[in-house]
């Protein structure tokens, strides 16, 4: 059987096993839209904050009323404005709009190109998880993904992320509301959980946490087996990916240290995971889905040009201008630009240039001038 193959998660049926990760300031979805077409078969929003979501709705273009709006909404047209919303930036617990409101909007809609997605929420309390959910509905997520593995201090500090490790009860009560908003608001679509292998080195139960989210109606458990302690430093343990996916019924997803096609490789070999999850490894690199694929088909790759690197890089800039503005995504892309270039001959000169870049113009004169 080849490595590549399709992947089952409750009632959503993927045709591969290679997913784009939820994450922080770079899962926006015009770089989502680039990693599907360059053969990512799942997209995760960024995390978005449930509380801020469900206190300010309309801050995010979705209707505000609680269950009785979401349910409605849900029966309305797909097209609609407020499908095309999204909701809070990673890190708005408090409710905020954000520094850049049209950024905020596009975050967790759906890209024109994106049949498959999820938007990830995090929380520390059901309550604001339910009416979260509630209100995805006119976004119509294929899935809702609860985040328990974000070690940032300003989403640990309210008990939501990484902190979930701390309280698996908790963790299982979170899948429960979303399970359950899922039934009345989202057709059912199933509910997933990203998570740590734990809070530290002292405390590794990411098997309990697994069972008890797979036990509340979590339909897919993606696992980055650092503790919270680690940050994203040392190594990820990929056997704690191989023991879950040898204790759950439902799906495990690995993540950690892929930064290559046979990365992906030897993790699908070594683990038995059923899917795959970039993060850090897909940064300036869409190119990495398809470069996955054709090795687990072929047992062959090639890399893509520099030239190519920066004629997508370029792309990214016009999609995601088209979402926040040209101001606020030259402003975006300086950084997004070198991880594009990270490792290239002649990348320096570009990233020189390009930390100034103001204008889609500026950018446009730096590709000119060298490729």
């Amino acid at each position: 059987m080849t490595l590549y193959r399709a992947v089952k998660i409750g009632s959503l049926e993927l045709g591969g096993n290679l997913f784009a990760a939820p994450l922080a300031g770079y899962s926006n979805r015009s770089f989502r839209s680039l990693c599907v077409e360059h053969g990512a078969d799942f997209s995760f929003t960024e995390l978005v904050s449930a509380e801020a979501l469900h206190r300010n709705p309309r801050l995010y273009g979705l209707a505000g009323g609680g269950a009785k709006a979401a349910g409605s909404a849900k029966t309305g047209a797909g097209g609609s404005a407020a499908a095309e919303a999204g909701a809070a930036r990673a890190g708005e617990s408090s409710g905020g709009a954000g520094k850049n409101s049209a950024m905020t909007a596009s975050l967790a809609a759906r890209a024109p190109n994106e049949k498959r997605y999820a938007v990830q929420l995090f929380a520390g309390n059901p309550e604001a998880i339910y009416k979260a959910a509630l209100m995805l509905a006119p976004l119509r997520p294929d899935a809702v993904d609860i985040n328990a593995g974000c070690p940032v201090p300003k989403v640990v500090k309210n008990n939501a992320g990484a902190a979930l490790m701390k309280n698996p009860a908790m963790m299982g009560k979170i899948v429960e509301a979303a399970e359950r908003a899922s039934r009345q608001a989202l057709g059912g679509a199933p509910v997933t959980i990203k998570m740590r292998s734990g809070w530290d080195f002292g405390s590794i139960n990411y098997a309990e946490c697994a069972r008890i989210a797979v036990e509340a109606g979590a339909a897919m458990v993606s696992l980055h087996p650092r503790t919270r302690s680690q940050n994203y430093s040392g190594k990820s343990d990929w056997s704690c990916i191989a023991d879950l996916a040898s204790r759950l019924s439902v799906p495990v997803a690995g993540s950690g240290d892929l930064y290559s096609p046979e990365d992906a490789r030897r993790m699908l070999l070594e683990t038995g995971c059923a899917a795959v999850m970039f993060a850090r490894g897909m940064m300036g690199n869409p190119f990495v889905f398809s470069a996955t694929r054709s090795l687990l088909e072929t047992g062959k790759w090639e890399p893509v040009s520099f030239a190519e690197r920066m004629r997508v890089a370029f792309r990214h800039l016009e999609l995601l201008a088209e979402d926040i503005g040209e101001r606020s995504a030259c402003l975006e892309m300086r950084r997004q630009f070198c991880a594009y270039t990270k490792g290239m001959g002649g990348a320096a000169a570009v990233r020189e240039r390009a930390v100034r870049a103001q204008a889609i113009a500026d950018y446009r004169e730096i590709l000119e001038a060298n490729f």
